[in-house]
């Protein structure tokens, strides 16, 4: 079937008709510093920080969790940061290259991460050590009226490696490659093992507009475009189906 050129113009019309609203959105979000208070609303970029360092540097006086912007954290010396601003309310790839950083020299954990006051943080999440690296990750981030109130790791309880020899499922949450299968790593492996962090967020903008991706990656759970996207951003995952 053809499409002539007439109907053709009115598709492209209509497609943008649908994308203008975004496109003309604005970032209404001054805020850059993952260490500073702010609220948001869809239109705007959000920032926030992700801390690599041992798990035990996340907790003051071994017994309190603080966000890495808390200078009671003596973090300095011992961490690495990656700093992103992804759109509010838009499901998101987040990649951290590890071709020359490698997290299981900096502790192996990370912490997402966002404020100051309204200080919020992840639980610290287990990344790779020299036996086992884990690449794939979902985060959400919850707002309340606009401010984040939580961000936490969305675990499949190794749903996407279950069956699959060359993955080890640890803590019946995250699947994990051997390291020494890693490029860079003086081993020989072949592996890209640079992070994907799936991000979706959830709650309520300043306004009270509620937030749609997280629930949108809920849904696409049961559709075969979702395991497109999911060997996307797994690169472990597609690498190891191309291989065995």
């Amino acid at each position: 079937m053809s499409i002539s050129k007439a109907s053709a113009a009115s598709i492209l019309l209509a497609i943008l008709a649908v994308l203008a609203p975004s496109i003309r959105a604005a970032d209404t979000n001054l805020v850059y510093s993952p260490c500073t208070d702010t609220t948001v609303q869809k239109s705007d970029g959000f920032t926030f920080g992700i801390a690599f360092a041992p798990r035990t540097s996340f907790v003051f006086n071994n017994t309190l969790q603080l966000s890495p912007c808390d200078s009671r954290l003596s973090l300095s010396s011992s961490s690495q940061l990656a700093v992103f601003r992804p759109k509010v309310d838009e499901i998101s790839l987040l990649t951290v290259n590890t071709s020359g950083f490698f997290p299981e020299n900096y502790g192996g954990y990370m912490v997402a991460f966002a404020g100051r006051k309204y200080a919020a943080r992840s639980n610290s999440a287990f990344v790779a050590n020299s036996t086992y690296t884990v690449t794939s990750f979902t985060l959400v981030l919850e707002f309340q009226k606009g401010r984040l109130q939580n961000l936490f790791w969305k675990r499949d309880g190794c749903a996407t490696c279950s069956g699959n020899s060359s993955f080890v499922c640890l803590n019946n949450q995250d699947c994990a490659i051997k390291t020494s299968s890693c490029k860079n790593r003086g081993s020989g492996g072949t592996v890209d093992c640079s992070l994907g962090i799936q991000l979706a967020f959830s709650g309520t903008d300043k306004h009270l507009s509620v937030f749609n991706s997280w629930y949108e990656v809920e849904n696409l759970r049961q559709y075969s475009l979702y395991k497109l996207y999911s060997n996307l951003k797994d690169s472990l995952t597609s690498q190891y189906n191309n291989f065995f």
